[in-house]
């Protein structure tokens, strides 16, 4: 039954992602195309700007009104569902994923010794916490942009920061992702789509709508744009060991998530016409350095690097340590079969997997919450055995 949730969780938490950021893409770029109407008609009915497109196979004329039409029609196509799904169905994943489970995803007794319902209530506080801290600053900080991206900035660090003090780096990894998707969906619950209501509201009641609402709504729309691709990078991130698995994680965490910031600058100002190809060029030049910095060490100055490592001291630990979950009948509680197909009961399948084996275990992200116990010794000598060439000898 868990296989299943987690299967169509994640299959509606994908295809509404896309929906969401796909029509946060657009609209940033449909304004940011907007020329003002040719035609004193649709100047004088309100219209602010107006694009033409075309897709398709056909053309389409996109007009957009300063504030709202004289009269309102009849259908108004909403763009919020593709939000609250988002929202609902990844928090639906972390309930059937990390708080189920809590003891195997999501706590680390060697970070924080906490009970599992201690975790998840800590976790679930600090969604409401982000969301809470973030809108406050909005709201104190009108007119500030500088200060308030700096705020929102230095409160994402404090996040990353603080999360890797509580639990698992990978699941720190995904609350902090969790946390900017609560903000996310939060502007589109709490503003944007009030704010929408409003204007509706007025038009049905004969009364010019006050524009401060709108205003309010686009800054937290735009707001929503720029954290679309750290809040996607985080729900990849589960995959890469060696970025959630390295030394000062929450810090790669944090600089990852500010080049996905980076990537969305260079699309909004090239969508307004301005292409600054040097802002690419430092993101690329960011990820190599980064790569550079947190590439996995060899552990060759350890004392199993010393001397020759045998495939018959190595196959003991992976036995003890990691067949209980990684087999094809696993005796661990919390796995029915071995997570994402991988089984190390075989000769041949601990070689094949020789590398991506080395990586969790050096960075220690693996075993989960380390269940096992696998000392540190143990890993200089599995560590030492592939950079030796994982001989099966």
């Amino acid at each position: 039954m868990g296989d299943w949730l987690n299967l169509l969780l994640r299959w509606l938490h994908v295809i509404a992602a896309i929906a969401w950021i796909g029509a946060s893409f657009y609209f940033v770029l449909l304004d940011s195309e907007l020329r003002p109407p040719k035609e004193l008609e649709d100047v004088r009915a309100g219209v602010g700007g107006e694009l033409w497109e075309v897709h398709g196979g056909g053309f389409y004329h996109v007009q957009k009104y300063r504030v709202a039409p004289r009269v309102l029609p009849e259908h108004l196509a909403w763009f919020k569902w593709e939000a609250y799904t988002t929202w609902l169905s990844g928090f639906g994943l972390m309930v059937v994923l990390y708080y189920f489970n809590a003891r195997t995803y999501l706590i680390d007794s060697s970070v924080a010794d906490l009970t599992s319902w201690e975790a998840v209530g800590i976790s679930i506080g600090l969604l409401a916490a982000a969301w809470v801290a973030y809108d406050l600053l909005c709201r104190g900080l009108v007119g500030h942009e500088a200060v308030l991206t700096a705020a929102i900035t230095g409160l994402t660090a404090l996040a990353a920061w603080g999360t890797m003090q509580l639990f698992q780096p990978r699941a720190a990894f995904i609350q902090v992702g969790a946390m900017l998707g609560t903000i996310m969906a939060g502007n589109v619950f709490f503003n944007i789509i009030p704010a929408h209501w409003e204007l509706v509201r007025a038009k049905r009641a004969g009364r010019d709508p006050d524009p401060t609402p709108g205003i309010v709504a686009k800054q937290r729309s735009v707001h929503n744009n720029y954290l679309t691709l750290p809040v996607l990078f985080t729900m990849l991130a589960g995959h890469f060991a060696f970025t959630y698995g390295a030394t000062r994680a929450w810090l790669v965490l944090l600089v990852l998530l500010l080049l996905g910031v980076w990537s969305r600058v260079f699309f909004n100002l090239r969508h307004t016409g301005r292409t600054i190809w040097t802002l690419p060029a430092l993101g690329v030049g960011a990820v190599i350095v980064l790569a550079i910095l947190i590439r996995p060490g060899d552990n060759s100055g350890s004392a199993a690097a010393a001397e020759p490592v045998a495939f018959a001291a190595v196959q003991p630990v992976v036995a003890q340590r990691c067949q209980t979950c990684h087999s094809a009948t696993p005796t661990s509680k919390d796995f029915k079969t071995a997570p994402a197909g991988v089984a190390l009961d075989t000769t041949e399948q601990i070689v094949s997997r020789a590398e991506a084996i080395k990586t969790v275990v050096a960075t220690k992200v693996m075993p989960l919450g380390n269940v096992t116990g696998m000392t540190q010794q143990e890993r200089e000598l599995v560590v030492a055995w592939v950079n030796q060439g994982a001989s099966t000898k």
